[in-house]
């Protein structure tokens, strides 16, 4: 009774940030210090909320590994230092490491760059009964290749492939294979992390100013702040054009870790949920041949 009254509240939590029709969506009306009506002196409770919500994500996982039937590929994308590392870090603690893999996908190398856009991704699915995560994805293909154009030329594309439709044709394209993952047992969920271009800035500052945190800082990551509104528009048509039932985007406010993370962690729950997962029914053969291993054990030494 209780996992099905965390499953109930974790759906109505995270339904307010989901989009399953584009047609409607605009990044504007998400507001990246949203926290529903939770207020800073509510983090207890969110982090309580949290720990709840990885137990329960741990409970469906190992279903759906024994059951090994579905997959579910969780897909993440965001500005840096939105803070994507840390919410996969958080939510899937719980998750036994053997169902879990995480793929990150950072420029293209020189083997990629000799196959079609979603080969590197398509390696990397999760294998039934396993939960993948992308940490970045095919969708780089949609952001930041059209926000620089160079990174296009460099694919090595032949000239009748690059068309002034081709932003429309990579849509479709993602679409259609979103699609036939879903009729092939794979579900899909996508999150956009939305952190504000303030947040941004101080996270970047906090990152120079504390030596423990210098690692994480790139001279590459300010100058790519440069290109915010083009980032913005990229997104904005990538969610509209890409967003459906099966596959749905969650746009989640990003500017309170906290709350992020109790987002994503009810979306995933969401999903599993969804699957009406459970653990394989044994055989009566089975069964008896247990009753024999049982007996066999007390009564020996």
């Amino acid at each position: 009774m209780k996992s099905q009254n965390l499953i109930k509240a974790a759906r109505k939590f995270c339904e307010p940030y989901r989009v399953t029709d584009g047609r409607k969506f605009r990044l504007k009306d998400v507001d990246p210090d949203d926290t529903q009506d939770l207020k800073s002196e509510d983090k207890p409770r969110a982090k309580k909320a949290l720990r709840n919500g990885v137990e329960a994500l741990a409970e469906l996982q190992g279903k759906l590994y024994a059951q090994d039937r579905w997959s579910l590929l969780l897909v993440f994308q965001a500005m840096d230092a939105a803070g994507k590392d840390g919410t996969i870090k958080h939510v899937m603690s719980g998750v036994n490491p053997q169902g879990c893999q995480v793929s990150s996908f950072k420029a293209p190398t020189s083997e990629d760059l000799d196959h079609d856009y979603l080969w590197r991704c398509q390696k990397c699915l999760p294998e039934r009964g396993r939960i993948g995560i992308f940490n970045r994805s095919y969708y780089e293909e949609t952001l930041v290749v059209r926000v620089h154009p160079e990174f296009l030329a460099g694919q090595k594309l032949p000239e009748t492939c690059v068309t002034k439709h081709i932003w429309n044709e990579r849509f479709k394209d993602i679409r259609a294979f979103e699609r036939y993952l879903t009729r092939n047992g794979t579900i899909v969920r996508k999150f956009f992390l939305h952190v504000s271009k303030e947040e941004q800035k101080r996270r970047f500052l906090e990152r120079i100013e504390l030596p423990e945190k210098n690692w994480k800082f790139s001279s590459n990551d300010a100058k790519e702040r440069g290109f915010w509104d083009d980032y913005m528009a990229a997104y904005e048509e990538t969610i509209r054009e890409t967003a459906t039932e099966d596959s749905p985007w969650y746009v989640v406010p990003a500017n309170n870790k906290w709350f992020t993370r109790v987002v994503v962690a009810a979306a995933v729950i969401d999903a599993l949920a969804s699957l009406d997962l459970h653990y394989p029914k044994v055989s009566d053969a089975k069964l008896k041949e247990l009753a024999a291993a049982k007996k066999m054990l007390i009564e020996g030494n």
